[in-house]
């Protein structure tokens, strides 16, 4: 990816830019994502906290219980409701965006598919790109890939 990258909310009221390279970026199929995009999946970026800067605008926070336990804070735009970002209480330092919002969404490249025990049984994954039934721990999974 071009670094930095940035994107707004859908409203644009909210601009922000990443100035680190992402961690990894998934596609999820759980119905939590199911819920948010209105699709047959949502695409995630992980990134490092410190690497997200909000420029202009602000954003609004709710809590929602996570498929495996605990708990997700979700940050949105509050005039559009458009997701940015979801952070994990249990894992500091990581934000997982929502890349959607990108300037530039052509260099969104999903490295594996998670939750693929939720997905639409007409969905076919790609045969170069690997797949878990549900969400692999996070450090494990990074040290992987």
């Amino acid at each position: 990816m071009n670094i930095p990258f940035t994107g707004t909310c859908q409203c644009g009221n909210v601009r922000y830019e990443v100035n680190k390279e992402p961690l990894i970026t998934v596609a999820c199929h759980c119905q939590d994502c199911q819920k948010l995009s209105a699709s047959a999946f949502s695409i995630t970026m992980v990134i490092p906290a410190d690497s997200l800067n909000i420029v202009s605008g602000k954003l609004a926070v709710f809590e929602r219980p996570a498929e495996l336990g605990g708990s997700a804070l979700c940050y949105f735009c509050p005039t559009c409701g458009n997701r940015v970002y979801h952070e994990n209480p249990q894992h500091p330092g990581i934000y997982r965006l929502k890349p959607g919002g990108l300037d530039d969404t052509s260099q969104i490249k999903p490295q594996a598919h998670v939750w693929t025990s939720r997905a639409q049984p007409w969905f076919s994954f790609p045969a170069d790109v690997p797949t878990f039934e549900t969400q692999p721990d996070l450090k494990e999974f990074l040290a992987t890939s």
